[in-house]
């Protein structure tokens, strides 16, 4: 009983992670489709400019700041000096931002040789909280669970009850009319970038706190919001938690009881949902 209550509390914390990388990405890639696969690279970007700050200054909250900010700077270039020049040109997108994310990952393989760093998170975050069945837990965890809860329904009221979020999806569904009624689209879209690759950045710091930073997490959180906003539905902040809970317990479940194959689970999911429902659980036809 034990084993299966910790293991579902790692897939409810690994979810949160998960969601937080996502959430960004089905933003960019889910509402505005641009294929942006530079995005596990501003996480790990995010991450480490987020630990030099906290190294230098000894503020965690200084160094989620810095995440977030550096993470969204970099993704508003990428969208001005990128997107807006491929518009509608998937594969070039597609192409363009592999090679960016190359790049960026050999540059901090270079500055940062390729150690692995862990943030030191405020005093409160440090030991665990008592829980049943599993005794304690680690508090750092519970933030992470907390913090991705708390992004989401944020992000949830952005979009839906909001000026600006009524206009990114408005820009999204008709961009010429937007543009027709007098609303500066591309600066919309600008924002829109900038929010997407800051809760990368943001989610860089929160998993550097909780797990480690090391070369490779590019790659790993990537995949996964890939899989996610596929498995949610693109553009549906509901369905990327969905997709994120289903994918952080099928992995954590996999590895605890079977992990030769725990890594086929997560694939078994998304081919499952594609042929069931190719738009995601929760995406528009």
């Amino acid at each position: 009983m034990k084993l299966f209550v910790l293991t579902f509390l790692n897939g409810l914390t690994l979810a949160g992670l998960y969601f937080l990388v996502a959430s960004g990405f089905t933003l960019v890639f889910g509402l505005m489709r641009n294929v942006n696969l530079a995005h596990g690279s501003l996480y790990l970007l995010g991450a480490y400019l987020g630990y030099e700050v906290g190294d230098r200054t000894g503020s965690w909250f200084l160094a989620v700041a810095a995440g977030f900010l550096t993470a969204a700077i970099f993704g508003v270039l990428l969208q001005i000096l990128v997107f807006r020049r491929m518009e509608g040109q998937e594969l070039r997108q597609t192409l363009v931002t592999i090679g960016i994310s190359i790049v960026m990952a050999d540059l901090m393989l270079a500055i940062w040789t390729g150690e692995t760093y862990q943030f030191e998170p405020p005093d409160w975050l440090y030991g665990g909280t008592p829980l049943p069945f599993v005794k304690i837990y680690p508090t750092i965890r519970i933030m992470v669970l907390v913090v991705s809860v708390l992004v989401g329904v944020a992000l949830w009221l952005f979009l839906t009850h909001t000026r600006i979020g009524m206009m990114i999806r408005a820009g999204v569904d008709d961009r010429g009319m937007l543009s027709a009624s007098g609303v500066n689209v591309q600066r919309v879209f600008a924002t829109t970038f900038a929010v997407g690759a800051g809760l990368a950045g943001f989610a860089g710091v929160v998993g550097g706190s909780a797990l480690s930073i090391a070369p490779g997490e590019d790659t790993r959180y990537l995949l996964a919001s890939l899989i996610v906003v596929i498995v949610g539905g693109m553009g549906s902040v509901p369905g990327a938690a969905i997709g994120a809970l289903l994918i952080g317990m099928a992995e954590q479940f996999g590895l605890a009881y079977s992990p030769t194959y725990g890594v086929v689970y997560t694939f078994v999911i998304m081919v499952a949902v594609l042929a069931i429902r190719p738009q995601g659980i929760m995406g528009r036809a």
